[in-house]
């Protein structure tokens, strides 16, 4: 498989995102190929790396995790290696899900994930602001979800961005 999908390739993605869990013979069904034909291109989109792997989306809250924040933090960035050492540090904290290097008013957004605010007034005092690297740490607290969209906005019709 080239790095050009077609129209059936694209339709895989958009179905499989929306339900990883479908049956090979499902999902033949509704591309219009037979059940071989559409595993083998299952196979070269994971081989291909267009697919990454598949996840169970589990409800946070359903196993007692109710706190979900976003934190900016901005870098100390006189201190030696401070990109190094503040990351390897990060990617021992279980609760941050998710790091990104950002522009504007911070360097880094982190998503982070706690039981309940105890727990997170214990992440943000004793660990996050433990790290010297971090000059300066600012907590967005979510209130609810509104929109949860696991499906990359692409035209799978057209083969391209929207």
């Amino acid at each position: 498989m080239s790095d050009k999908l077609d129209k059936i390739d694209l339709r895989i993605l958009e179905i499989l995102q929306q339900n990883s869990k479908i049956t090979n013979l499902d999902l033949s069904k509704k591309i219009g190929l037979s059940p071989a034909p559409t595993l083998e291109r299952v196979k070269k989109l994971e081989h291909n790396a267009y697919i990454d792997s598949y996840h169970a989306q589990v409800n946070a809250t359903k196993i007692g995790l109710h706190v979900k924040t976003f934190v900016l933090v901005s870098l100390a960035w006189q201190k030696e290696k401070a990109l190094e050492n503040f990351l390897k540090k990060i990617e021992d904290i279980d609760e941050i899900t998710e790091c990104y290097i950002i522009t504007g008013d911070a360097d880094f957004l982190l998503k982070v994930i706690c039981k309940d605010l105890p727990s997170y007034e214990q992440l943000l005092f004793k660990t996050l602001s433990q790290i010297e690297q971090i000059e300066r740490l600012k907590t967005l607290m979510t209130l609810s979800t509104v929109k949860d969209n696991k499906v990359l906005p692409f035209d799978y019709e057209k083969g391209h961005e929207k």
